[in-house]
């Protein structure tokens, strides 16, 4: 699966990521005409504000709407910044090309409704801007790539990805659980389409922000898209998850950026050793089926049950205890189990037909 795609071609420093900065809500003209001009001076080149921020529930502050948009045209004529922002209806698509919008995104929310994504690729249709997707609430990729897809499909070419975590019933550390197996399938999957972290959202904290800035980084991530404010702490919106532009210049003036490319002949000799493992892995996992399989003709033929949950329990809980002990999450343990005992149940349920 390919997309037509052409670059971005979007500005950038030599010395850091491609960033995209702002706040997380235009919220009046003196508070993102002070934030844009703090981030300019920082070398910034793209501001980003949101317009209309509908909220999970009703009775916050939701956006100003059309009124925000003459603010934004004031920051790129005193300021030079490209300006972004999210759009979530053919309505607010039609404003922002009105008021010289040059980089729309669009919301995680309504990246999960595919009747939404086909209403903004109609309105897009022959439109030449970068537009920008969110994932998903939730962890579906192919909703992800669905979504890519329709705007592709209506001509948009200079596309690109955010990543901004997942939504989770239990809140742990972060807001948004990260799940960097899906954007790093992504990029797999689809490898010219360039992938942008949010670390605001991921976060919903400050002072987890540079860690996951780096971490980002670490994982190849094409730039960051983070939340900044002249003052977060009085932001109408998100303001636990905002940093001053000052504190912004800081982190990634402290991130380290790896080489990508180049590969060394030691690198590539512990790939190959991984290789060799890998091998060594699928075909213990053979062996193991064939014992499963065994097992399975002994239970149909004592008229036995497939499933002993019993048996199940204590092998999810001697192996999370063996992978602690060797260095291995126990979670990590426990999920390559489920998969191995789904597989076997599957052989198993073949031997009953």
């Amino acid at each position: 699966m390919e997309l037509d795609l052409q670059p971005l071609n979007l500005p950038c420093s030599t010395e850091r990521p491609f960033i995209i900065a702002g706040p997380c809500s235009a919220e009046t003209e003196d508070q993102v005409m002070n934030t844009a001009k703090q981030l300019a001076g920082k070398g910034f080149h793209v501001f980003r504000a949101g317009i209309w921020k509908p909220r999970t529930k009703p009775g916050g502050f939701e956006g100003n709407g059309e009124k925000a948009l003459p603010w934004m045209q004031m920051v790129k004529q005193e300021t030079g910044m490209l300006t972004a922002t999210e759009v979530a209806t053919p309505e607010h698509v039609e404003l922002a090309l009105k008021y010289g919008i040059d980089i729309l995104w669009i919301g995680a929310r309504t990246t999960a409704n595919p009747f939404a994504m086909q209403s903004l690729a109609d309105a897009l249709k022959g439109v030449d801007l970068p537009v920008f997707v969110k994932n998903p609430v939730n962890p579906d990729l192919e909703l992800w790539i669905g979504a890519l897809q329709r705007l592709n499909g209506a001509g948009i070419k200079r596309l690109g990805a955010i990543h901004r975590g997942f939504t989770s019933y239990e809140k742990k550390l972060y807001r948004n659980v990260p799940m960097w197996q899906i954007p790093i399938e992504l990029h797999r999957r689809l490898p010219n389409l360039p992938v942008v972290n949010d670390p605001s959202h991921i976060s919903g904290r400050r002072d987890l922000i540079a860690p996951l800035c780096q971490q980002a980084m670490d994982l190849g991530m094409d730039g960051l898209m983070v939340e900044s404010h002249c003052d977060p702490d009085k932001a109408w919106s998100d303001a636990s998850q905002q940093v001053t532009p000052d504190v912004l210049d800081y982190i990634l003036s402290m991130l380290t950026i790896r080489e990508t490319v180049d590969l060394t002949a030691s690198l590539s000799t512990l790939r190959k050793g991984i290789d060799e493992i890998d091998n060594e892995l699928i075909d213990l996992l053979a062996k193991r089926m064939g014992i499963s399989r065994e097992i399975g003709a002994y239970k149909r033929d004592n008229g036995m049950t497939i499933v002993q949950t019993k048996r199940y329990s204590e092998i999810l809980d001697k192996r999370a205890a063996q992978g602690v002990l060797k260095g291995i999450d126990a979670e990590c343990i426990k999920k390559i189990f489920e998969c191995i005992h789904e597989e076997s149940v599957r052989q198993q349920v073949e031997l009953l037909r």
